[in-house]
């Protein structure tokens, strides 16, 4: 039987998909420095998910989708604050002080946190001297661009974010292979993915009183580019390519799949000089291709194996 990977799927939707990953999802950080010119960082995390959120539990509505077992729930919510709250959510926080594209690269080092957690797969990671050079090279390049970073004017805070755009990383790895190891796939992705949003915006919007955003905000105040940045964010970013993302992996090897890491760096960077202005100095352009270099050679044997069908 063949496997799910390789299911038979039209050409053209096949490549609608891989641009929605490669390029949207490379573009959400510049949206989010639009968003961040009228909400405050945690609002705009709760109505990008409660939005997309909804919408989807309205399509789940209409295509008569169950509701899953507690359980199942409780996995959901947890993996969706997991990602969600610590991953994308801390991203959005530190990008009051990191640039969009600074932002993208340091998320790029994601496979290699997913190869040092993943301790249940230790076993075929740590025998592979690709993958081992990968993680050396990897996070070589990580050091490098940090020590080639020039704080600018809030340069504490600059680190700061820095410090944690890496814990969203890891907790995006963690809140990832939580879901992984827990949900048998009983319940379609759509339900999952819809659960986890609505809890990632409740939680959202739990932080954002907590911290005080909302009694300082004003829906009135907000100019029409950071309406523009949530629109795209909400429907760009947490549907299409989502979407295009969960349907990816049911049709083509995810191998395959995994090679938006390397696009999305480059897309955001690219963004990021064109529409704001963000500036990045050769030694860091260097260190993202020596940090996307580690990426390539860890994911290496799954492209070898790939070939070989």
């Amino acid at each position: 039987m063949a496997s799910s990977s390789t299911r038979p799927a039209p050409a053209w939707l096949v490549l609608l998909a891989f641009l929605a990953i490669y390029i949207v999802w490379g573009t959400t950080y510049l949206a989010i420095v639009y968003g961040l010119k009228g909400f405050p960082p945690f609002l705009l995390s709760a109505l990008r998910y409660l939005i997309a959120g909804t919408l989807l539990a309205g399509w789940c509505r209409i295509r008569g989708q169950k509701i899953p077992p507690v359980a199942v729930i409780r996995i959901c919510v947890i993996s969706g604050l997991l990602m969600l709250i610590g991953g994308s959510g801390l991203v959005t926080w530190s990008e009051q002080y990191v640039g969009s594209g600074q932002a993208a690269i340091i998320i790029a080092s994601e496979p290699f946190w997913f190869l040092l957690i993943d301790k249940k797969r230790w076993h075929m990671y740590f025998t592979n001297l690709y993958i081992i050079a990968g993680l050396l090279i990897g996070f070589t390049g990580i050091i490098l661009f940090f020590g080639f970073s020039k704080p600018e004017v809030a340069a504490e805070m600059q680190w700061i974010g820095y410090a944690v755009i890496i814990l969203s990383a890891i907790l995006w790895v963690v809140g990832s292979l939580y879901a992984e190891s827990r949900l048998d796939g009983s319940t379609s992705n759509i339900v999952t993915v819809c659960i986890q949003l609505i809890a990632g915006g409740v939680g959202s919007l739990l932080i954002s009183g907590i911290k005080g955003e909302l009694s300082t905000f004003s829906f009135p105040a907000v100019p029409l580019q950071a309406w523009g940045g949530l629109l795209y964010l909400v429907i760009m970013g947490s549907l299409v390519a989502y979407m295009a993302f969960t349907w990816l992996i049911t049709v083509r090897p995810p191998a395959l799949v995994s090679t938006h890491t390397y696009i999305n760096p480059l897309v955001a960077v690219l963004m990021g000089w064109a529409f704001v202005n963000e500036r990045f100095s050769g030694m860091q352009l260097l260190a993202m291709f020596i940090i996307l270099a580690g990426v390539l050679l860890t994911n290496f044997p799954a492209y070898k194996a790939f070939l070989k069908k």
